[in-house]
């Protein structure tokens, strides 16, 4: 693709176009880091980015470059690079675009594999793919144009809307439903059964899980992760909520839109979560604990307690980042002042 092909095309996108320079207008056939970029490559530089990856936009073998616009620092050095360039607003979102315009998805071939075990009454919409091996339960609606890779297991009476991308190996539980535009990618499971016993003078007594979990639009779960249904009722994840690899989401618990969830978040039973959380990697949630709109949870953070909207937390029980990092800050000076505070006992009791 030729740079000046990318220029029209980042014009129309959501990245704040701004300005640009053709200067070789080279054929861009890949996307790199600056610090890996060489000839015939595009790179970027974030808004944030740090002082030593500013100058690398000096030396980089890259191309073209996207580059933050309002920053004067970046205006002078503009002036004297002779590769192309174009100024955003947001150069990660036209990066993010760019890869798209680089790398378009695989189309998979529409039809149904001969492997595949389809059940009865099942209702399967235009340009649907089903991969090798796949299994599709009784009573079961696929949207047109949902892509189901190879060994997809689907229980029966599940809803599934359109062009949803689910990948091999995953499984989708009775009565789960799913919006629009959902990727499910691979090994996870939607709909188990939540995590439900009563203790007995007897043993353990199984809660039978009867509900079921539901997937709004445009929401992405992460390989090996798991949504568990509740006893009764359901377990909602909200619109564009997106959710990464080995996640578990418990029993009833719901969140609101736009959502982010890192690895290894762990969210119990009948726990609320707000519109736009997110939860850093580790993140811990106890049951039925609110956390509020827009909050952030540093890594490894303990929820225990409801979370006001807006807040920004760290530590076990989770407290204000900015008091965590005060007191962080001191770990290390404890032994000394666990050994001053027995200094000054001694002294007392002289």
């Amino acid at each position: 693709m030729k740079f000046n092909e990318i220029v029209e095309k980042l014009k129309q996108g959501h990245s704040g176009f701004v300005d640009f320079k053709i200067k070789n207008n080279p054929v861009i056939l890949a996307a790199a880091s600056l610090e890996k970029a060489k000839a015939n490559d595009i790179s970027f530089l974030d808004n944030n980015s740090p002082l030593n990856l500013r100058n690398l936009i000096k030396t980089s073998n890259a191309s073209a470059l996207l580059l933050p616009a309002n920053n004067n620092y970046i205006a002078e050095i503009v002036k004297k690079i002779s590769v192309d360039w174009i100024l955003l607003k947001e150069p990660k979102i036209a990066f993010a675009e760019t890869l798209e315009f680089l790398y378009p998805s695989e189309i998979e071939s529409e039809g149904i594999h001969k492997s595949a075990v389809i059940g009865a009454n099942v209702k399967i919409g235009l340009g649907v793919s089903i991969g090798a091996n796949a299994y599709i339960g009784d009573n079961t609606e696929i949207g047109a144009g949902t892509i189901l890779h190879a060994g997809v297991v689907i229980y029966k009476n599940v809803s599934i809307g359109a062009k949803n991308l689910i990948h091999a190996n995953s499984v989708i539980h009775s009565g789960s439903k799913l919006g629009d535009e959902c990727v499910v990618n691979a090994n996870a499971v939607i709909g188990g059964e939540g995590f439900g016993f009563i203790p007995t003078p007897h043993g353990w007594k199984k809660m039978p899980q009867v509900g079921i979990v539901i997937l709004k639009n445009k929401v992405e779960v992460g390989s090996g992760s798991t949504i568990d249904r509740p006893s009764v009722g359901e377990t909602i994840i909200g619109e564009d909520t997106k959710i990464d690899n080995l996640v578990q989401i418990g029993h009833g618990v719901t969140t609101g839109k736009g959502c982010a969830m890192a690895a290894q978040v762990g969210i119990a039973g009948g726990a609320q979560i707000g519109d736009a959380v997110i939860l850093a990697g580790q993140v811990g949630v106890s049951n039925k604990v609110k956390v509020g709109d827009r909050v952030i949870a540093s890594s490894k953070t303990g929820i225990v307690n409801n979370i006001e909207a807006g807040k920004v937390v760290s530590g076990f029980p989770a407290i204000p980042n900015k008091l965590w990092l005060r007191c962080s800050a001191n770990f290390k000076k404890l032994p000394e002042i666990a050994k001053a505070i027995r200094q000054l006992d001694h002294k007392k009791t002289r």
